[in-house]
């Protein structure tokens, strides 16, 4: 029996291992040491192309975990395909969900999303609510993406473009999860349909809890005792050493209201709107590339701990 139980021990270590769980927060701490200590675990999901951690060294959440972490909260990190539809992620992030619960011996997790993460979690709290608290998404397309919207029509079903398409970008996705230590399922068309405006009208159809109902409104707060929250910038050229920043400038030009690069202000609306015009673009958001992000702006940082110490105030 003993032996058993090691083996499952051993097991669940593992796992956290293989989901980026956090090392325990430092045991001596001066200043705002539970200002993050959420009941719930907070755990990150990436977004289109992401990752957790590259040769385990590079978190995608640059500078965000051990922030998170500093004020007491347990964080995990978790990884699915970089390219696929937002169902076959949103089933691998509940793969990984269920091994945090076991580990952690909480019953539920706050779990934060950027980008196409932000759906994938959407996903989760619509077919899993018993393992989702809360629901934070950071500049996510949840009406859709002007440029997936261009992509998608200029790319013909079936044509020898949409084939040359789908194998640099599935062969990409696969370096990239073979880099992180994964190797997830590539779709790279299947993800571009799932950001597209009519993707996400058919997504919202079936899964419409705490998107707005107005193209530039709230949505509900709460659904099924899930809290909803949201935030984005808009935001282009924000720091002259970030050489990701001109690339994200002309891909702004496809969209017809304010942006940060991939994601309009108004699509990025869900639940309660903490802020949607951080002067941040899409990387910015998630603190990359290397922290290069405006000086005149509040921290990626500063602006994850606010959102646990919001999330620890409504009991979650």
């Amino acid at each position: 029996m003993r032996g058993t139980m090691r083996t499952v021990v051993s097991a669940l270590v593992a796992a956290a291992v293989v989901l980026g769980a956090s090392a325990p927060a430092a045991a001596f701490c001066v200043f705002n040491c539970n200002y993050t200590k959420t009941k719930y675990p907070i755990v990150l999901e990436h977004g289109l192309g992401g990752f957790d951690e590259l040769f385990g060294v590079y978190s995608y959440w640059f500078g965000i975990v051990g922030a998170l972490e500093d004020g007491g909260a347990r964080v995990f990190t978790t990884t699915v395909s970089q390219l696929n539809s937002t169902e076959a992620r949103g089933e691998q992030l509940i793969d990984q969900i269920e091994t945090i619960t076991a580990l952690t011996g909480k019953p539920k997790v706050n779990l934060i999303g950027h980008s196409h993460g932000g759906l994938d979690i959407r996903y989760v709290a619509a077919v899993r609510p018993d393992l989702v608290a809360s629901v934070s998404s950071v500049a996510t397309p949840h009406k859709g993406a002007a440029l997936a919207d261009y992509l998608r029509a200029n790319v013909k079903d079936g044509s020898f473009t949409e084939a040359v398409l789908a194998y640099f970008a599935n062969s990409l996705g696969t370096v990239i999860g073979l880099l992180t230590g994964h190797s997830n399922p590539q779709d790279g068309i299947a993800a571009l349909s799932s950001l597209t405006s009519s993707g996400l009208a058919a997504f919202n159809a079936q899964y419409p809890q705490g998107v707005p109902a107005s193209a530039c409104g709230s949505g509900a707060a709460s659904v099924n005792g899930i809290r909803y929250y949201s935030w984005s910038g808009t935001g282009i050229l924000t720091n002259a050493l970030d050489v990701s920043d001109s690339s994200l400038a002309l891909s702004s030009f496809f969209y017809p209201e304010a942006n940060d690069g991939l994601v309009g202000k108004c699509s990025s609306h869900l639940g309660t709107v903490i802020r949607d015009n951080y002067f941040q673009n899409h990387l910015d958001e998630v603190n990359q590339i290397l922290g290069l992000v405006s000086i005149f702006e509040s921290s990626p940082p500063s602006i994850f701990r606010a959102h646990a110490n919001r999330l620890k105030a409504a009991g979650l």
